[in-house]
């Protein structure tokens, strides 16, 4: 299928790996520009190369933290009038008990996942309406619909932004700009395997193994966790001329792990 998006311009925030990285890989296939950001900048220009190599589309790799206001300076400098926004993150890793998670790391948490998204969006939605084409995609969590408390400093401030981006969508899809956000749930991303390979090499079995394990602990009717690919063409259809009737909806994405009607 033609997405109807070649020769636009994107940006994809957090896209050296993963989910991000599936994103852009799927757009630059359908012809998109890109500027992608991370923090990381090895990671960020090894993937970009990449993508550019296998897709023949120009990639722009910015090495900044689009959380901060300097960093999404850098980035708006290098696509300033951008036709899609693509944002995900990684934030801080919280092992143990969820008493033991400081005033601080809420603070940084709420600072890379709610205030630097509703930020990037203020900044980009003014241009696309007076274009009268626009399309965000927030990558978030399943956590987010679903609360556990292993993942509530994730799922938590993504769930306050998917309040916010529902919000505001039916304003902006007035003047031609589709919010939507993508909830997945368990999938192979590089962290995942960096986890559960620390996991098996603890008990002497492999990252696969622990995943197939953990699998059938949660109950994923599928059977596995997801391919951040899968994640990137759903991405990718809701940026395109396609979508523009989906507005302010939260995509669950998790194989089936979890239940509702609505």
């Amino acid at each position: 299928m033609d997405l109807g998006i070649r020769g636009r311009k994107a940006i994809v925030n957090g896209g050296s790996a993963g989910m991000g990285r599936a994103s852009a890989l799927a757009l630059a296939r359908e012809g998109v520009e890109l500027v992608v950001s991370a923090r990381g900048g090895e990671r960020l220009v090894r993937a970009c190369r990449e993508i550019a190599g296998e897709t023949g589309t120009a990639v722009t790799p910015v090495a900044a933290d689009h959380s901060t206001a300097d960093g999404m300076a850098r980035i708006l400098d290098a696509c300033p009038d951008p036709d899609i926004l693509v944002g995900t993150c990684s934030p801080p890793r919280i092992e143990g008990e969820l008493s033991a998670v400081t005033r601080q790391q809420w603070i940084d948490t709420l600072g890379i996942s709610l205030l630097g998204p509703i930020d990037f969006m203020q900044a980009v939605m003014g241009g696309m309406a007076e274009r009268g084409w626009g399309r965000i995609v927030n990558i978030a969590t399943v956590a987010a619909k679903f609360p556990t408390e292993p993942r509530v400093i994730s799922g938590a401030p993504r769930a306050a932004l998917a309040n916010y981006t529902v919000g505001i969508a039916k304003k902006a899809a007035r003047r031609g700009v589709v919010i939507n956000n993508v909830l997945p749930g368990m999938v192979r991303t590089d962290s995942a395997l960096e986890r559960y390979g620390a996991i098996g090499k603890a008990e002497g079995t492999s990252a696969d193994e622990e995943i197939a394990k953990a699998a059938r602990k949660l109950r994923i009717p599928v059977g596995g966790f997801g391919d951040p690919d899968q994640v990137g063409a759903l991405v990718a259809f809701l940026c395109s001329a396609h979508a523009g009737y989906l507005v302010g909806q939260n995509i669950v994405v998790d194989g089936g792990l979890t239940t509702a009607t609505f």
